[in-house]
């Protein structure tokens, strides 16, 4: 974007046809401030506690289940 260099001589140096440089460039311009403007979450949170919920309570079995066997067979060795 700075056009240090042509389209021609970036794709030379990349190997990229000159459009296909040129597609990206107007890409970058049309979608920059999606991509460097302020961050904003792009997941909703009540959506990623329905999903992580079970995940949690599934660790939180597991643990359980482990604290309770290494207690089960720690007398044996």
């Amino acid at each position: 974007l700075k056009e240090h260099k042509t389209t021609n001589e970036l794709s030379s140096e990349f190997g990229v046809h000159p459009n296909q440089i040129s597609q990206w460039k107007k890409e970058l311009r049309d979608s920059a401030s999606e991509l460097f403007g302020p961050s904003k979450a792009r997941i909703d949170p009540k959506i990623l506690d329905k999903e992580t919920a079970p995940l949690y309570e599934q660790i939180g079995r597991l643990k359980v289940e482990l604290d309770w066997l290494k207690k089960k067979f720690s007398g044996l060795s």
